[in-house]
């Protein structure tokens, strides 16, 4: 419990007593610790995108309500938790995501409660663009790029030439919102950002892989 706040704990028990243990795990996830979700909260969070009965909109609607939070690292948790279930959860959990006209509305966000706040802000404006743009993404095209088989007879070297001139400026928007994130070595100064990184590291590397898969299919056309 060691540096959970009195509010987590407050809110972890409220979620405990309602009976969603998924909420509660949502909660255990992006507690006001500086550090990033811990893997068994995140385990639990993917284990639950693959049950039938746990309800995937209630379950993103309190990823998206702690993201509403005033401090930077309970949203900024928010936010890593997302995409770790972006990434390794169902597909049905993404599949929602891009169903919804908006997602993280945090343009403006900014915590003012010391420098290191005013700090990560920039980063939490930054990650939530990618993200929006990654679900984006995921209902133009009706799959994830970072998910998809690459290589020979990877989906964008295959694709028909149609499709695949609607999905290159979709892939290449995806990839200059990623790069935007724009953080310096120096920057990485805890382990939220450093969590937010490297899921956007390994997205990237995938990223690149489909743009290359689909200009090989360009020339070969």
């Amino acid at each position: 419990m060691s540096g959970q706040t009195l509010t987590d704990r407050i809110a972890a028990a409220q979620y405990s007593v309602t009976g969603s243990a998924v909420a509660r795990a949502v909660c255990k996830a992006t507690t006001h610790e500086v550090m990033g979700p811990k893997k068994k909260h995140l385990d639990y969070l993917i284990q639950a995108t693959n049950e039938t009965n746990v309800n995937i909109p209630q379950m993103a609607d309190t990823l998206f309500e702690r993201a509403t939070n005033s401090s930077w690292v309970v949203v900024f948790k928010a936010l890593v938790t997302t995409h770790h279930m972006m990434v390794h959860g169902n597909e049905r959990f993404i599949q929602y995501l891009a169903s919804r006209n908006t997602l993280f509305n945090l343009s403006n966000f900014l915590d003012k409660s010391g420098s290191h706040g005013y700090d990560m802000s920039t980063f939490i404006r930054r990650y939530s663009r990618y993200l929006n743009e990654k679900a984006f993404s995921y209902r133009q095209m009706a799959f994830d790029f970072a998910r998809v088989k690459k290589g020979n007879d990877g989906v964008m070297r295959t694709m028909n030439p149609d499709k695949l001139l609607k999905g290159m400026p979709i892939l290449q928007g995806q990839i200059d919102a990623l790069l935007e994130f724009d953080v310096h070595p120096n920057e990485l100064t805890n382990g939220v950002i450093n969590a937010a990184f490297m899921l956007l590291f390994k997205d990237l590397i995938k990223l690149f892989a489909c743009y290359n898969d689909g200009i090989i299919n360009l020339l070969g056309e």
